[in-house]
């Protein structure tokens, strides 16, 4: 994945969709329980942040992207979204 998309997904307000999928309800049920145990607000705030890690996971094995792949290493040791965006700044500035 490139710099300039890298940088769009780390953006916060970014446009969202609003699309419509079938989960069973008792998937439902496990999301609410487990999303404030997990600092999240609410169930689908989970549900997006399980469909983005998938889809990383994806991207990143099929594309091959060593830069993706850093970012996700950055993030799963605890570096914030923002610490990275500014490096990304930093990096495509120069």
């Amino acid at each position: 994945m490139k710099v300039e998309a890298l940088k769009k997904r780390l953006d916060r307000n970014r446009p969202m969709a609003t699309i419509t999928i079938r989960i069973p309800e008792d998937v439902i049920e496990d999301l609410k329980r487990v999303a404030p145990l997990l600092g999240f607000s609410g169930y689908q705030p989970l549900a997006r942040a399980y469909i983005g890690q998938g889809l990383r996971s994806d991207l990143e094995r099929l594309e091959g992207d060593t830069v993706s792949a850093l970012i996700a290493s950055l993030k799963r040791h605890g570096v914030s979204d923002e610490v990275i965006h500014e490096a990304l700044n930093e990096v495509t500035q120069q």
